[in-house]
């Protein structure tokens, strides 16, 4: 795994490596300004992708200078013409979207590693390349995923909301008493990067087993943190917590329902830092205020935002947080720059450092 993880280091150099063209701009390169390719950036993205495409002198680009989504109708005006597009999770890029930006639309670059905002089958009709950002996130979301996971377990946000609110009195023998990771099995749905950085980041807290399930085995994965294959049954069944690592795919869509809760033990904690599509939110309401599983730690739901008087927020035992796995300085930088890096270089019909192959 050290090989893997200096990998993972040099993507994130080069994912803030901007592309280097010599010199400055000269008054002719100026001039030349409105030849070169119009690109639409719909959101105010961290600073190294914008200082990556401001000094690579190969586009001309326009800014949604808000940390608020661009409204739609602005959007579909906005793209109209332009040859490149960099977007984030929450613009869903469909046909009518295509359609608006027009046949001039050649690269889309999306800041994220999740592509279900995108209609892929729009996008390789029209040929349109794609690139994201994977692997320079894997870092901060294992480690959200093992703090959500904790906070859970061990019902921090309860003791929290006690100590301020006057509910701190003497000592009582099994007040808000949670779940040891020691002697534990614990469960991963969906064995990528992501996984193995989990399960490497638990190790060390004497967990017994480790076991996954996936569209198949993945041996070469699992046998990095000595993992065994199961059905998703027998997941649901031995594990002590679950953590949900898989994409968002019509086969994974709400994958997680009352029939995986069911032969989940009553003691389980159930973790989900993946997409919120691959949880039925009703049943997991319903196993969560059954007693049918102990507790739930989510930092992606649906819809996003969810709103403030959803069901799961009355739950003591379900903690909830906005989607900020991956929200550390240095990976927020990285997955710009790498964003940015990925447009200029479709651009110029050159490989992407990541590209959805279609």
């Amino acid at each position: 795994m050290w090989c893997s993880r200096m990998a993972l280091r040099r993507l994130q150099r080069i994912a803030v490596t901007p592309l280097n063209i010599t010199g400055g701009l000269t008054s002719n390169m100026q001039r030349e300004m409105s030849t070169l390719p119009r690109v639409y950036v719909t959101r105010q993205i961290p600073p190294e992708g914008l200082k990556i495409l401001r000094e690579s002198g190969q586009v001309q680009f326009e800014l949604w200078d808000s940390d608020d989504p661009v409204p739609r109708q602005e959007l579909l005006q906005r793209v109209k013409g332009v040859d490149g597009l960099l977007c984030v999770l929450t613009e869903k890029i469909d046909a009518e979207l295509l359609d608006a930006a027009g046949p001039n639309l050649k690269v889309l670059s999306t800041m994220s590693v999740g592509f279900d905002h995108l209609s892929l089958e729009e996008l390789k009709k029209r040929g349109i390349r794609i690139g994201y950002t994977p692997e320079v996130l894997t870092d901060a979301v294992a480690e959200l995923t093992v703090a959500v996971l904790l906070t859970t377990s061990r019902r921090l946000i309860e003791a929290t909301h006690e100590a301020k609110t006057g509910g701190w009195g003497t000592w009582r023998t099994l007040w808000l008493c949670g779940y040891e990771l020691a002697n534990s099995t614990v469960g991963i749905l969906g064995l990528g990067r992501i996984g193995v950085a989990i399960a490497e980041r638990l190790a060390p807290f004497k967990v017994k087993k480790f076991i996954y399930t996936d569209m198949e085995p993945r041996p070469e994965l699992a046998s990095a943190i000595n993992a065994e294959y199961v059905s998703l049954d027998e997941l649901a069944k031995q594990s002590d917590f679950l953590a949900v690592c898989c994409a968002l795919t019509p086969e994974t869509k709400e994958i997680c329902n009352k029939e995986l809760f069911s032969k989940m033990k009553n003691t389980s904690i159930f973790i989900n830092t993946s997409r919120g599509g691959v949880v039925n939110q009703e049943d997991l309401y319903e196993a969560l205020s059954t007693g049918q599983i102990a507790g739930a730690g989510l930092d992606v739901t649906v819809p996003e935002p969810l709103p403030t008087n959803h069901p799961l927020f009355t739950l003591k035992n379900c903690v909830i947080l906005p989607h900020i796995a991956s929200a550390s300085y240095t990976t927020r930088n990285a997955m710009s720059a790498l964003a940015a890096n990925n447009l200029l270089r479709g651009l110029r019909g050159e490989p992407m450092i990541k590209e959805l192959k279609l």
